[in-house]
C-alpha cells in the first residue's frame, strides 16, 4: 500500500464529535480485498484496546456518492476504513481521487453504546479493591468478541464468586448513580502519575504525554478510547457472571438500555 503520514485522530481530542471534513489520501484494497479509504484525518474510532470499531458513512463533496464505512483499523498509525460504495455506477473510483474533500459521518448510536461499555469497564476497575478484589491486577478489557468483560490476573475462590459478583452489582450502580465529570487530556507524564494515584504501566515513557483518562473523583488510568462525558450516562451496569480459569479472572456485565 505503499508509504503514508499518520492520520490524524480527531476523536482522541473530541470524543463526542460524530462529523467531521477530512481529505482523501487513498482508495486501496486490503490484503484481504476489501476496499478501504485513507484519510488525512479520521472521527472514526478504529478497532482496538477492546473497543470495537465506528461505523458510519463517507459523502464525497459534491457528489451523491456515499462509502459505508463497515469497518475501521489502524495500522502503522494510518487508519484504513473499510466499506462499500453506494449510489455509484461505472468508474466510481474517479470519485475518490487523491486530494477529494470528504464529510465524515459516525453512527451516533453506536458510538454512545461502546463509550458506555469502555466507561463501564474502567468503573469496574476502580470497584475491584472496594469489594475486596483489590489483590486481582488489571489485564484487559473487551467490549467484542465473548461479549462485555474485563480481565484480570488472578483468581475468585469458587465459593466467594457469587457474593462478589452481587457486591461488585451493587458497588459500581452506587458509583453511576453519583455521576461524576469524565476528564479525558493528554497531558505531561508527572501530571500523569498524579492522576492515576502514582501508579503508570510501565509500558508509557516517561517522556511522554499519556492521554489520561479520570471518572469523577477516582483515579485516572491511561486509555485511547472513547467514553462517557458524565458516568450518570452509563445509566446502569449488570454483571452477569465472574469466571475464573487458569490464573485470570473474567467479569462480564453489560449496560442498561
Amino acid at each position: 500500500m505503499g508509504t503514508m503520514s499518520p492520520t490524524q485522530l480527531d476523536y482522541y481530542e473530541d470524543m463526542w464529535k460524530l462529523e467531521s471534513d477530512a481529505t482523501l489520501v487513498a482508495l486501496v484494497k486490503g490484503e484481504d480485498g476489501r476496499t478501504a479509504l485513507v484519510l488525512d484525518r479520521t472521527v472514526f474510532h478504529p478497532q482496538g484496546g477492546g473497543q470495537p470499531a465506528d461505523t458510519g458513512f463517507v459523502a464525497v463533496a459534491g457528489s451523491e456518492v456515499k462509502f459505508v464505512v463497515q469497518d475501521v483499523r489502524s495500522k502503522d498509525g494510518v487508519v484504513y476504513h473499510y466499506g462499500l460504495v453506494e449510489n455509484c455506477g461505472e468508474g466510481w473510483e474517479a470519485e475518490f481521487e487523491k486530494g477529494r474533500e470528504v464529510v465524515l459521518h459516525v453512527d451516533e448510536s453506536r458510538r454512545k453504546l461502546n463509550s458506555r461499555l469502555h466507561s463501564a469497564g474502567h468503573l469496574l476497575d476502580v470497584c475491584m479493591e472496594n469489594v475486596g478484589l483489590g489483590d486481582l491486577k488489571p489485564s484487559k478489557g473487551y467490549h467484542f468478541p465473548q461479549g462485555p468483560h474485563v480481565e484480570y490476573i488472578g483468581i475468585v475462590p469458587q465459593k466467594d464468586v457469587q457474593s462478589k459478583q452481587k457486591e461488585l452489582e451493587l458497588e459500581v450502580n452506587a458509583l453511576i448513580s453519583r455521576g461524576g465529570k469524565v476528564f479525558v487530556a493528554s497531558v505531561p507524564y508527572e501530571e500523569a502519575c498524579k492522576l492515576c494515584g502514582e501508579c503508570l504501566p510501565d509500558y508509557i515513557p516517561k517522556d511522554s504525554t499519556p492521554r489520561i483518562v479520570k471518572m469523577g473523583t477516582n483515579p485516572g488510568c491511561p486509555c485511547g478510547g472513547t467514553h462517557v462525558s458524565d458516568i450518570s450516562e452509563i445509566i446502569s451496569v449488570t454483571v452477569s457472571q465472574i469466571r475464573t480459569k487458569k490464573g485470570f479472572t473474567k467479569v462480564f456485565y453489560n449496560v442498561g438500555p
